[in-house]
C-alpha cells in the first residue's frame, strides 16, 4: 500500500477504546451520571481513542460512515445545535472546527428548508465543504436532496423522513444522527483538564431579544428589519470562538470572523470573504455583531466602507464616544448590549 493510500486509511480507522463503561461526577450533594453510548472513530486527531457519555439517550447514528462518528464530529454536531436551540423558527447551521461557517433561519413559513441550507451553505461554500450540518426541524427528501449538493461529514436533526434517510444511504462516507433537542439540565459548564484541574463556570444566557434589551447610542435608530437582524447576529456572536464578528442580512450570515486575536481582524475576515468572491454589494444595508466591544473606531469604519447600516455590540470601552461618532459619521445606527458574548473555548 503506498503512503498515500496509508495516509487516507488512517482517518478511516477507529481506535480501539478502553474507556470505563460510566462516569459519575460528584458537585456538592449532587451526582450526575453519565453511561458510555459509543465508541468514537477517534478523538481530535486518528490514532487516539475517545467515547460518547450521556446522562440520557439524546443521540441515535441512523447511518455509520467512515467506521463511525470522530470526537470532532461529535463537537461540531452539539455546538450547532447548541445555537439552533434558541431559533424557534426552522434553521440550519454549517459548522466547521466548532464554528459556524454559516447560519440561516426563515423569516416566515413560506420559505422551503431547502432554501434555508441553500442560504447557510452559500454565506461561505468554500468552508461548507466538508461540513457537519445540523437542523433543528424534521428533514425531508427535498431538504436532503439540497444538503448533498455538496460533500459535507455529517448531517444531525431531531428526525428524518424516509424519503431522506433514502438520499443519505447513497453517500457512503456521510453520517446521520439523530438528536433530542438539548436543554439545560446540569445548568453549569465542566471543563476537566488531563493535567489535573478543573474549571467550572454557569454558562452564558442571552438576554437580548427586543428593543428594550439594549441601548441606542446613535443619533439614527435601527429599523425594524435591521433590529432583526441584530438580535439574529448577535445570538450566532455567541456562539463563535472570540474575539469574533457577525455580519447577516435577513436572517442569514453573509460573513463570520472567528477566533482572531485583535478584533478588526475578526471584522475583516468576516466581510473580505464576500469580496474575494465579487458578492461585497450584499453587504450594503447589513447588520452586524460583536462579541466584545471595539477599543477604536477602525472597525466600525471598514464595515461602513462595505455599506453595513448598523451594528450591535457590548460598549464600555474607554473610546466609545470614539466609536459612535464615527457610526454618525457615516449615518449608522448603533446599539449597545451591556454585556458580552464570548465564547471562549
Amino acid at each position: 500500500m503506498s503512503d498515500a493510500a496509508n495516509l487516507r486509511k488512517m482517518y478511516r480507522t477507529a481506535i480501539k477504546e478502553s474507556f470505563p463503561s460510566n462516569i459519575k461526577i460528584l458537585m456538592g450533594d449532587k451526582v450526575f451520571s453519565l453511561e458510555k453510548v459509543y465508541s468514537l472513530r477517534y478523538g481530535d486527531n486518528p490514532g487516539y481513542p475517545a467515547a460518547i457519555f450521556t446522562m440520557a439517550p439524546l443521540l441515535k447514528e441512523l447511518k455509520v460512515g467512515k467506521q463511525g462518528l470522530s470526537k470532532t464530529n461529535l463537537e461540531d454536531i452539539y455546538r450547532a445545535h447548541v445555537l439552533l436551540r434558541n431559533f424557534s423558527r426552522p434553521a440550519c447551521a454549517y459548522m466547521k472546527h466548532l464554528n459556524p461557517s454559516g447560519i440561516a433561519v426563515a423569516q416566515d413559513a413560506k420559505i422551503p428548508l431547502k432554501q434555508i441550507i441553500a442560504d447557510a451553505r452559500e454565506c461561505d461554500s468554500q468552508a461548507a465543504f466538508g461540513a457537519t450540518v445540523g437542523l433543528n426541524v424534521s428533514v425531508s427528501r427535498e431538504a436532503a436532496e439540497e444538503l448533498v449538493r455538496t460533500y459535507i461529514e455529517c448531517v444531525s436533526a431531531p428526525s428524518f423522513e424516509d424519503g431522506a434517510l433514502t438520499i443519505f444511504n447513497e453517500k457512503k462516507d456521510l453520517r446521520v444522527v439523530q438528536l433530542s433537542r438539548l436543554t439545560d439540565e446540569v445548568g453549569f459548564d465542566l471543563h476537566f483538564y488531563p493535567e489535573g484541574f478543573a474549571t467550572v463556570s454557569a454558562p452564558y444566557r442571552n438576554r437580548i431579544e427586543s428593543k428594550s434589551d439594549v441601548s441606542i447610542v446613535t443619533k439614527r435608530s435601527p429599523t425594524e428589519g435591521e433590529y432583526n437582524d441584530l438580535y439574529f447576529s448577535w445570538m450566532v456572536c455567541a456562539h463563535v470562538r472570540s474575539n469574533a464578528a457577525v455580519v447577516a442580512k435577513n436572517g442569514c450570515t453573509l460573513g463570520i470572523g472567528t477566533g482572531q486575536q485583535d478584533r478588526v481582524t475578526a471584522v475583516r475576515l468576516a466581510v473580505e470573504k464576500l469580496e474575494e468572491t465579487g458578492r461585497q454589494v450584499r453587504l450594503k444595508g447589513a447588520v452586524a455583531a460583536s462579541d466584545g466591544f471595539f477599543s477604536f473606531r477602525d472597525s466600525v469604519d471598514l464595515l461602513a466602507k462595505y455599506g453595513v447600516a448598523a451594528i450591535i455590540q457590548p460598549g464600555g470601552s474607554v473610546k466609545d464616544q470614539e466609536v459612535i461618532d464615527a457610526c454618525d459619521e457615516h449615518g449608522m445606527a448603533m446599539v449597545f448590549t451591556r454585556e458580552r458574548c464570548f465564547s471562549h473555548f
